[in-house]
């Protein structure tokens, strides 16, 4: 098979023509590298109430694993209705100025990356795009209690706008979203994106002020610009609410200054990863001090 039919792709979209540089392409795909929902709240923000033109269309079938994912179904008293196809698409988007962009949406290929990649480049082909930008989160050993920090990476170092704090080589479990943005610099196409690190113990809950995080890195390499006062507010809430969690807690509240000891420790560019004469609790300490704050969080309000 060839990547042209993997995807079904618009060839009239006149927003895209008569410009001097081609759209972005903004890429945060379901299923993987998106500890807290960063990217998915990212994406819904950038979305809004009415989502874009979908000018091309992924064959899903050809991707997904209906068996280790199975789409919703709803069973109306005698009859099945409402399935909830999943969707693998591009599309037309604009921010807030009205400039247009290009955004791919939807789970995870399960399998064929290497053909999916193969479709991704022939959109990135079709549409002239100038850059793709990625976003993703995962959980670390960081504090809520600092500003979200982000990790960067570009298939050329000129992309890359700050310099991250991890250093070296790490292996890595890869994703169908990493490999898209490693085939496209081997193909000659400019990519890069941005990892919010989440606080792993809040990583199954949503954390906007990640995605907010996000959008500013997007900001900052495209000169896109939408207006995050929601996301934002949504993140106060959220810090409003575990600050009140941790007040109960005096194991916890020891835990998250581990947590900011070694954050500190990494902006000062300190010689060891943690301050002098503090340690960090193992993770065995660190699962059980916040089982109950975990708990907590998950019960529903009064």
């Amino acid at each position: 098979m060839t990547e042209a039919r993997f995807v079904h792709i618009v060839d009239d979209v006149p927003e895209l023509e008569g410009r001097s540089d081609g759209p972005v392409l903004v890429t945060a795909l379901e299923g993987f590298l998106d500890a807290g929902n960063a990217s998915a709240l990212a994406v819904g923000h950038l979305a809004g109430e009415a989502a874009g033109r979908v000018v091309a269309s992924f064959e899903v079938d050809e991707f997904y694993d209906y068996r280790a994912r199975r789409p919703p179904l709803t069973f109306l008293e005698d009859h099945y209705a409402d399935y909830e196809a999943p969707r693998l698409v591009v599309r037309l988007q604009e921010d807030e100025l009205g400039a247009p962009y290009l955004l791919l949406t939807g789970p995870e290929p399960d399998i064929r990356w290497e053909a999916f990649a193969r479709a991704v480049r022939a959109v990135v082909s079709h549409f002239d795009v100038r850059l793709t930008v990625s976003l993703g989160s995962v959980p670390m050993a960081v504090p809520h209690t600092r500003p979200v920090q982000l990790t960067n990476h570009a298939t050329a170092h000129r992309l890359l706008v700050q310099d991250n704090v991890w250093k070296g080589e790490i292996r890595v479990p890869a994703s169908a979203q990493s490999l898209v943005e490693l085939r496209l610099g081997e193909w000659g196409h400019d990519a890069m994106g941005f990892v919010a690190h989440i606080p792993h113990y809040l990583a199954q809950f949503d954390y906007p002020q990640a995605s907010a995080a996000l959008l500013e890195g997007l900001e900052d390499v495209t000169g896109l610009q939408w207006d995050q006062t929601s996301l934002k507010e949504a993140g106060e809430a959220r810090q409003v609410e575990i600050a009140t969690q941790i007040a109960d807690s005096d194991d916890v509240r020891e835990v998250v200054s581990g947590l900011e000891q070694q954050y500190d420790a990494f902006h000062r560019q300190a010689a060891n990863l943690l301050a002098e004469d503090e340690a960090l609790p193992s993770g065995e300490e660190l699962g059980a001090q916040f089982e109950q704050f975990l708990a907590k969080l998950e019960e529903p309000e009064e």
